[in-house]
């Protein structure tokens, strides 16, 4: 299997198709699986770079605190081994935000952005209150008496009615990640820093998309950063929550892949 080793953890990374490099970051807990509606359609045009964060997936486990700069690195790690000097940086969630902060902190390796369902800011004090509170659950009864909290914030009304399979598949996943690496992910959440002043500084093409049912980081977020970096577009996901990719997979993939080509002929 594909692994780098960073700080003592290994990184798990899947690469397939050829053309231009496109790196995938995932949401919090949830692995690279989370894009396996992309995958083969993105693979077809291009290399895709599909990256388990540390304490997910098949990544190695996390006993440490970190931060979202820290899986920067991570992904910057990956890219360097496998010698891509820039790619378009794609994220979902925690995903985003690590794309983001690659915008900003390593500009050299970052030709455009994709972002779904994520947020350039802080975590609002109310939520720091309630993840803390949630993370002392997690810490001494397990996830699973907090599934159906950790459900509705990660699948819209729409989903959570229509597809229960898909719902039950990943509250199964969600449970099964390593408690001490769920908890550090979701301390490096609560800790990280804005970045809505630097939102002007960027100046890559990107593309926004939102789920229209997002509760976990509602739609206006995902408006903030189409408003503040210059050129980009948004694109809001009818009858889709915060795992966009998941519930609506055919909608995220045709505005991935306009978003993409439109880059390509741009270039040619």
């Amino acid at each position: 299997m594909p692994f780098i080793e960073r700080q003592g953890i290994r990184i798990y990374f899947d690469v397939r198709g050829e053309g231009p490099a496109v790196v995938l970051g995932h949401s919090f807990l949830c692995s690279g699986e989370m894009w396996r509606n992309q995958l083969e359609p993105l693979a077809r045009r291009y290399r895709v770079i599909n990256i388990d964060f540390r304490g997910h997936g098949q990544s190695g486990a996390v006993r440490e605190p970190f931060t979202l700069y820290d899986l920067v690195d991570d992904f910057d790690a990956v890219l360097d081994h496998l010698e891509i000097e820039r790619a378009v940086w794609a994220g979902l969630s925690i995903g985003g935000m690590v794309a983001l902060r690659a915008a900003l902190a390593a500009r050299d390796r970052v030709s455009a952005l994709i972002l779904v369902d994520t947020h350039a800011g802080s975590e609002r004090p109310y939520r720091k209150l309630k993840y803390r509170a949630l993370g002392l659950g997690v810490k001494f009864a397990g996830p699973r008496p907090f599934l159906p909290s950790i459900v509705s914030m990660m699948f819209g009304a729409t989903t959570r009615k229509t597809n229960p399979a898909l719902v039950r598949e990943w509250s199964a996943r969600f449970a099964s990640v390593h408690v001490p690496s769920m908890l550090h992910g979701l301390d490096a959440l609560i800790r990280r820093d804005s970045l809505v002043d630097r939102l002007g500084e960027i100046r890559v093409p990107s593309l926004v998309v939102v789920g229209e049912e997002d509760i976990s980081l509602p739609p206006a977020y995902s408006s903030q950063i189409a408003e503040a970096v210059a050129g980009s577009s948004l694109i809001a996901i009818p009858k889709s929550g915060h795992l966009s990719a998941l519930e609506q997979p055919a909608a995220v993939t045709a505005a991935m892949l306009g978003f993409l080509d439109g880059l390509e002929r741009r270039a040619g």
